[in-house]
């Protein structure tokens, strides 16, 4: 085998297959050495993955040695291959394929020119290089306008940058379902936080506002985000909650849609999430 191509097992299979896949599409391979179609077509991917010279990753999984993956993928014939793009599964095929079929099928999960900048793009902005990556996500998204990874990547240059309008204008151009992605949530969710984040705002003035009037809710929104930005998500959680009871509809819904922000930069398995989401459910009915 090349150097581009690998076995995995149960015990390396989220490692060798889903974290590879963030970088480059993993094809997995389920054969068994009793199959007569699985020793036609190894040597094909791996022939693919030595030509494509680390643009792809094979990855061979022995399924008589690993039949719950094979369970949990749905391999009920071999050969199948199935290929992971950004640790989701996203295509798949079935039966030793003439090698210029399987090269199509190849090409279809490599990046665009547009998602190659995209990657640029993020390594710079994760280096702290917002400046250049954002030259790189501007040419992302002019040449794929519903890029919404690029788009999402480029606010938070802009935000990086202290451009809040145009952060803005990205997430207010993002499509109606991408709030709704498991990898994309938590970084709007963040970028949105960021951009409620009061300046200048001091937290004991404030409290002694809310104290002084319990009904002056802009007060306790702002108090509520300045506990944010400082960590205090329970004390948040607190007025936001107050927020909701008092007046569901202040700041065009602003208690509970910051309280889903949180939500989700937190993450589902967080405790706070838990008890909260419980008390959110209650204010609201």
């Amino acid at each position: 085998m090349s150097t581009h191509t690998v076995d995995a097992n149960q015990s390396t299979f989220q490692h060798e297959v889903i974290e590879a896949s963030d970088t480059v599409p993993v094809l997995v391979d389920f054969w068994a050495p009793w199959c007569g179609p699985c020793r036609a077509l190894g040597p094909v991917l791996e022939r693919l993955a030595a030509e494509y010279e680390g643009r792809i990753r094979v990855v061979k999984v022995n399924s008589d040695e690993n039949q719950q993956l094979s369970m949990d993928y749905g391999v009920r014939s071999i050969p199948a291959v199935k290929a992971f793009v950004d640790g989701e599964l996203t295509d798949e095929f079935l039966g030793a394929l003439p090698e210029s079929t399987v090269r199509a099928f190849i090409e279809r999960l490599l990046p665009t020119p547009a998602e190659l900048r995209r990657r640029e793009g993020r390594e710079l902005l994760e280096a702290g290089d917002a400046a250049a990556a954002l030259t790189l996500l501007d040419m992302a998204v002019t040449l794929e306008p519903r890029n919404d990874r690029a788009r999402v990547d480029r606010a938070e240059a802009h935000l990086a940058l202290g451009r809040l309008d145009a952060t803005r204008g990205d997430l207010a151009a993002l499509g109606p379902l991408t709030n709704q992605d498991p990898k994309l949530a938590p970084v709007i969710a963040r970028i949105r936080l960021a951009l409620a984040a009061p300046q200048g705002e001091d937290a004991d003035a404030l409290a002694r506002r809310v104290a002084s009037d319990p009904d002056d809710l802009d007060a306790r929104l702002k108090l509520a985000n300045v506990h944010i930005a400082q960590g205090r998500h329970e004390a948040a959680f607190e007025q936001l909650l107050e927020i909701i009871r008092r007046d569901r509809s202040f700041g065009d819904d602003a208690g509970r849609r910051t309280m889903l922000n949180v939500f989700d930069v937190l993450g589902s398995g967080h405790e706070l999430v838990s008890r909260y989401r419980r008390q959110l459910a209650s204010a609201l009915n």
